[in-house]
């Protein structure tokens, strides 16, 4: 199914059914005057914290963002936060910074649009619901994977679009951990892929995704794409989002200051291509960012005395891949300001659980051809590269009895539980922890990666595909589940599989 421009485009603005009408009598600014503004593509939210939270919207035209939000779904005693105008300059995306907020409850919002000129023109409204964080030991859960639209696997109307989400929905979490790789940015698509058992693939195509994105506006349109996904609208107006990106917002494998050697792209500076796509991906993703070109990715989100969130960056600060095998190096994958900023925070925390959102694994071997693209480089032995920096901070918790870390992250595509033992590792100056591996959501499938015992992992749990780039036709695809018991802050996690069948379950008992 192809999606062209002019397709797209009618869809939006002739929403009411004036516009055409307009359009049709030579008069396009007056249909425009004619007709209320529209939302394209559902509401999100994202960072919520016990009193405050984003809302997303992106409209058809410029228009003002209104927001009611309320305790009631009636919306009875409702308020009116105004946002902003959209206009060209965001892609007519925008955010309204919720304030004050009350802690640990359901918050009902509504969106509409005003026209700028007229402002009796408004909206049809998109309704959305979020939970802000509790203030002290409540119970609190999370899903979290990535990887979508990976690898030219996209929206399959035959198999009912990104269908993982519905599952995500039945879980009914306070918030999705979003992993990193949201977008396929390198990863054009075809209409239709030949399946090893016969069957063809079938996939909803636009113009931006049948090439790699390299303008800002190809980069926006990633976005675009996969928010004409029902089951991923219906899940954001429900679920708020906590968000990381990874390489493929930008380029597989990027660093910064990497040229590329590949002819697919006209444009070879990734410093160039990452600009772009760091501006689309702040334009399009509820991230508490306002501005795209001094935002940061990393950052910590609270949730009561149960749970701090700290979201890294791992590919702002990369170095290039390599051997990766340095033994004198101090950075690799967070840099000096991030790191420093972790080991604050870290000590800082008094949430029982410490959650570390990552966008790589830590002890899988991940190749990038002859070079390495991850944190561990194979040889199991005192830590080098990249791992040394690793190595610092988990001495650092160690000393300072930084208690309860526990990593989730994705990247892999496949699904993973790693135990992290000292008394089996090269380097054992740290307390032992977990790390918890899920996705993808919709990509192609792989697997499973060879551990390296640096830091002594131990192989509890994966499962993975028969084959490379396996389909998610065949159903290797996965997300995974974190509860926090309020009165006993056990942490259970459940690893889940597309239609949210349970793989795996370890529960947690926190360290006093």
């Amino acid at each position: 199914m192809v999606l062209d421009r002019r397709t797209l485009l009618r869809g939006g603005l002739v929403a009411g059914g004036g516009a055409a009408f307009g359009l049709l009598n030579g008069s396009p600014a007056a249909a425009l005057l004619r007709t209320r503004p529209s939302l394209t593509h559902g509401v999100q939210s994202g960072d919520v914290t016990a009193h405050e939270a984003v809302v997303w919207a992106r409209s058809d035209r410029p228009a003002r963002m209104l927001v009611e939000i309320s305790r009631r779904p009636d919306f009875r005693h409702a308020r009116t936060v105004p946002g902003p105008v959209l206009t060209p300059g965001t892609d007519l995306t925008g955010k309204t910074f919720l304030r004050g907020l009350p802690a640990g409850e359901e918050i009902h919002y509504r969106v509409r649009l005003a026209d700028r000129d007229r402002h009796g023109l408004v909206s049809a409204p998109t309704v959305g619901r979020l939970r802000t964080a509790p203030r002290g030991r409540r119970d609190v859960s999370f899903v979290w994977s990535g990887d979508l639209a990976g690898q030219g696997w996209g929206i399959n109307p035959d198999l009912g679009g990104y269908r993982i989400f519905r599952a995500m929905a039945a879980v009914d979490p306070d918030f999705f951990l979003c992993s990193g790789d949201l977008v396929y940015a390198d990863n054009p698509m075809q209409e239709r892929v030949a399946l090893p058992d016969g069957r063809t693939w079938r996939n909803v195509v636009t113009p931006e995704k049948t090439k790699v994105a390299e303008t800002l506006a190809e980069y926006r349109g990633q976005f675009r794409y996969n928010l004409l996904d029902e089951n991923l609208r219906a899940f954001n107006a429900r679920v708020p989002m906590i968000y990381q990106w990874d390489d493929h917002e930008v380029v597989n494998n990027w660093y910064p200051g990497e040229i590329l050697d590949l002819p697919q792209y006209g444009e070879k500076r990734v410093d160039v291509l990452a600009a772009r796509a760091r501006r689309a991906m702040f334009e399009y993703t509820p991230i508490a960012v306002r501005d795209p070109h001094r935002g940061r990715v990393y950052r910590k989100l609270s949730y009561g005395a149960s749970m701090d969130v700290f979201v890294l960056d791992m590919r702002t600060h990369k170095d290039p891949n390599g051997a990766n095998n340095s033994p004198t190096q101090r950075e690799g994958v967070l840099g000096t300001e991030q790191l420093a900023w972790l080991k604050r925070e870290l000590r800082r925390s008094r949430a029982t659980w410490k959650v570390i959102a990552a966008d790589l694994p830590l002890g899988l071997i991940v190749p990038d051809g002859t070079a390495q693209e991850g944190i561990a480089q194979g040889d199991g032995g005192a830590p080098l590269g990249r791992e040394r920096e690793i190595a610092d901070l988990l001495s650092f918790a160690k000393r300072n009895r930084v208690r309860n870390m526990v990593w989730f992250t994705a990247d892999v595509h496949y699904t993973a539980a790693h135990y992290y033992d000292p008394e089996k590792a090269a380097f054992k100056d740290f307390d032992p922890f977990w790390e918890f591996v899920a996705g993808p959501l919709n990509a192609g499938a792989f697997g499973p990666n060879r551990l390296e015992s640096t830091f002594g992992p131990q192989l509890r749990f994966q499962q993975a595909p028969p084959r490379a780039n396996t389909s998610p036709a065949e159903g290797y695809q996965f997300f995974g589940e974190a509860a926090i018991e309020g009165s006993s802050q056990e942490l259970t996690v459940r690893l889940r599989d597309i239609d949210g069948k349970v793989l795996y379950t370890k529960t947690l008992t926190p360290a006093r």
